[in-house]
């Protein structure tokens, strides 16, 4: 991983100095309440028209971020992956758009879902899986998080690198 400026537990995530600021910063997490519990944290410090892009294989964990999420926003509804209707609306202490653009073909694909509503003047938090799909569309504002799998971890080990609006493609294994 490129640009690793901190490394976070857990146990890190729990203090609101180790949240990312000017920089990306990489934590790991253990099992999936973990994972949860860190996007939970990071959801407690985004507001209205927060757009945030997650990347990362199949089965990492980004359906699993989104409920962590959902979680911090007082969504009651059970979270889950977007990957048949592409778009699940969720309404809590904000509300909750999770976007799946697996599918999703370019930009006329893009606009037909009606993407530009969410990237302009929505007023909750939107969740962008496969964001890459779609990175010459994407809003410079955007939240990236990448999910992999750290080399030699256990199964439920994930790597989190959270990097703010605003850094290089260069702090970045994603190009968006």
């Amino acid at each position: 991983m490129r640009a690793n400026r901190g490394w976070g537990t857990l146990a890190g995530v729990m203090n609101s100095s180790s949240m990312p600021a000017a920089g990306p910063v990489t934590y790991v997490t253990h099992s999936p309440e973990e994972t949860r519990a860190l996007a939970g944290r990071l959801a407690g410090q985004w507001g209205p028209g927060t757009i945030v892009c997650l990347h990362g294989d199949l089965g990492l964990g980004k359906t699993c971020f989104a409920q962590g999420v959902a979680r911090a926003l007082d969504i009651r509804r059970p979270v889950s992956s977007p990957t048949f209707t592409l778009i699940n609306e969720y309404r809590g202490r904000l509300p909750l758009a999770h976007v799946d653009l697996y599918r999703v073909r370019g930009a006329a694909d893009a606009f037909s879902l009606g993407l530009d509503d969410y990237f302009d003047g929505y007023p909750g938090i939107v969740l962008l899986e496969w964001a890459e799909r779609i990175a010459g569309l994407l809003p410079e504002e955007c939240w990236h998080v990448e999910l992999s799998a750290p080399p030699g971890g256990a199964d439920n080990d994930r790597v989190l690198l959270v990097r703010p609006p605003g850094l290089s493609e260069a702090d970045s294994a994603f190009p968006c």
